[in-house]
């Protein structure tokens, strides 16, 4: 495994090895937790890097996109999974609100993938010349919300629901480089973006205190009308990236699936 592009969502501490020979590139908005995550990976028998920013800013993609071709020499797999909420109901949602979170779910994904463009192509080009079949690896992260709506979320909705079409449209352009485009829709996992708000805290984005959690009683809500009973685990979670960067789904792309624990 040749880097994926990973962000990193919150402490790590794994109980058994994560990637085991990996390459890959961590970003995260703080350079602490990305830091974190590197240790722990190279831990695990992993190599490691951190490219530390706002996936939002105009120069942060071709600057990710560089750091893992001028550290390992490949993109093989390629996560999106950049995200945050800022929740209001649609008559009390500023335009600030609005764009903040396209920017982040969609406008930064485009980027990284436009950046990457030129050397999927090249990687492409170099295994065909080679004789080699290299099926390369894009999953984008989209969420439950976009496929049900949920109220006080049209911002975080309708990105997420752009994110799907993204990759249906890419699927159809770089399938021609043996690249396999899916993407995970989340359900409820319980990360510091889902806590309840009784003990939740702020993200700083652009020097602005974000308040992040979900309504004490939205997550009982949850647990009870979920077959399992129960929210996900970011282990469960990546599982479900996971599928879409192995092997096993090399005939598979352009879908979604849901990583949710019910029935859609």
């Amino acid at each position: 495994m040749r880097p994926p592009a990973l962000r990193s969502t919150g402490r790590l501490a794994p109980s058994r090895p994560l990637f085991s020979g990996g390459f890959l590139v961590i970003n995260d908005l703080d350079p602490e937790p990305a830091q974190e995550a590197v240790e722990a990976l190279k831990a695990s028998g992993a190599q490691a890097v951190a490219c530390v920013g706002n996936v939002t800013a105009p120069d942060f993609a071709e600057r990710f996109v560089n750091t893992a071709m001028s550290t390992f020499g490949s993109i093989d797999i390629l996560v999106n999974n950049a995200g945050f909420t800022w929740d209001d109901v649609i008559q009390k949602m500023s335009d600030e609100q609005w764009y903040a979170v396209l920017d982040c779910h969609m406008t930064a994904p485009f980027r990284i993938l436009r950046a990457a463009y030129p050397h999927i192509k090249a990687l492409h080009a170099a295994d065909k010349e080679a004789g080699r079949e290299v099926y390369r690896k894009v999953v984008n992260i989209s969420s439950t919300s976009a496929l049900n709506g949920n109220a006080g979320q049209m911002n975080y909705s309708s990105a997420k629901a752009g994110v799907i079409g993204m990759t249906r449209a890419l699927a159809r352009e770089w399938g021609r480089f043996n690249v396999n485009v899916n993407a995970v829709a989340f359900g409820l996992i319980h990360t510091r973006m889902t806590v309840s708000t009784e003990s939740a805290q702020t993200v700083k984005i652009e020097g602005r205190d974000i308040r992040v959690g979900l309504n004490a009683e939205m997550l009982k809500t949850h647990a009870q009308r979920n077959p399992l009973g129960r929210g996900g685990t970011p282990e469960e979670a990546a599982g479900g990236v996971y599928l879409f960067c192995s092997p096993e789904s090399n005939y598979i792309t352009g879908q979604t699936i849901a990583v949710a624990g019910n029935v859609q």
